[in-house]
């Protein structure tokens, strides 16, 4: 029976205290109460902390889609992860193609220009994805958790303290209040009769009191604030290193992925072109780089705006791969587009003079699809 009257006090106590907060909070909005306001150091700890976390959020949520755009795995990994389960093993986009490309190789048959074209880049494709996969995994162990841990750690932590000071606060300001009050009664009740005058100083000396114990609490509660504030400094520190490590696996990627596009791109080369005329040339001289490809002494030798189109002999070529020019003797393609080409005396056999509108320059034999 004591233990319930306990319980119903308790809770009176509570919802007395609920109240009084409400009564205070609805003043403040309407204008007719003090508010104890912040020092100035301590608003911009909060704004800091405030625009740290709607950043980080934003991050991690646009991270979450670049390193995986299907909304629904994303779904599906976030309740793997709720319920404390592994997820299954997904291939990623590139290797699902690698695999049918290398299915679709093997139905046509090795033996056709296609099907095994299709073998050698769906190859490629798996070893894209695997390289992809690696790249997810290193981004969310590296910068995704840290980030994570924040949001759901940190971040937590600094909310509650945070409500608990506004509740503090409530409650000084409350007691601000009652105290304001108390003097004003005192001051009126002095010219009335004495008991009536010392009931006042009572509850004037009790309320100054609950005002002590309130600042004190309030300041106690700050000071926890303050800290945790603070230490999103810390945080920075901590995600700033998170985001090199990031930038690291990113670019790792992209220059492996750079790597395996070249060495397709020269293995495709070196196969039989079933629809080019230059084949038999592409089959024992594989695509070189423009860096290879580029000849300081024939640049010194041959000027190109000096060279005419002959009457005959032009011929019309389709580009197969991009090319960047390496000086200004030599003409930039783009793959798929059709230009003019043809020879002129003394040149070297690797290269043609190339003619797009009103551009002129050396292009690389192996670059182009001679056509009829």
């Amino acid at each position: 029976k004591k233990s319930m009257e306990q319980r119903v006090r308790q809770l009176a106590s509570g919802a007395g205290l609920l109240f009084t907060r409400a009564v205070q909070f609805t003043e403040e909005k309407l204008g007719q109460a003090e508010k104890t306001e912040l020092d100035v150091t301590f608003e911009n700890l909060l704004l800091r902390a405030d625009a740290t976390k709607l950043w980080t959020e934003k991050i991690f949520r646009q991270t979450e889609v670049l390193l995986q755009p299907n909304p629904s795995a994303r779904i599906e990994e976030f309740l793997y992860e709720k319920l404390d389960m592994k997820a299954p093993s997904r291939l990623t986009n590139a290797e699902l193609l690698g695999q049918y490309m290398q299915d679709a190789g093997k139905e046509f048959g090795l033996d056709s220009p296609y099907g095994n074209t299709l073998m050698i880049v769906g190859d490629c494709e798996s070893r894209l994805g695997a390289a992809e996969r690696d790249f997810i995994q290193t981004s969310a162990i590296s910068f995704l958790s840290p980030l994570r841990n924040f949001l759901e750690g940190d971040w937590r932590t600094i909310s509650k303290e945070r409500r608990l000071l506004e509740n503090l606060r409530l409650d000084l300001d409350s007691c601000k209040a009652r105290v304001k009050k108390a003097k004003q009664a005192e001051a009126k009740a002095a010219v009335s009769a004495s008991l009536n005058c010392y009931l006042h100083w009572l509850y004037f000396s009790q309320a100054e009191h609950e005002l002590r114990l309130a600042q004190t609490e309030f300041d106690r509660q700050a000071e926890v604030t303050r800290l945790l504030l603070e230490g999103i400094s810390s945080t920075h520190v901590n995600h700033l290193r998170c985001l090199h490590e990031f930038v690291e696996a990113q670019a790792a990627f992209y220059k492996q992925c750079h790597h395996q596009m070249q060495e397709l791109q020269k293995e495709l080369g070196r196969l039989p072109n079933a629809f080019s005329l230059n084949s038999a040339y592409a089959e024992t001289n594989p695509a070189p780089s423009s860096d290879d490809l580029h000849s300081p002494a024939e640049s010194d030798t041959l000027k190109i705006e000096e060279v005419q189109a002959p009457a005959t002999g032009t011929r019309k070529a389709k580009v197969l791969y991009d090319y960047d020019a390496a000086d200004s003797s030599e003409l930039s393609l783009l793959a798929d587009e059709l230009i003019t080409v043809y020879t002129v005396p003394g040149m070297d056999s690797d290269w043609l003079i190339g003619e797009r509108g009103n551009q002129k320059g050396k292009v690389p034999v192996t670059y182009l699809e001679l056509l009829s």
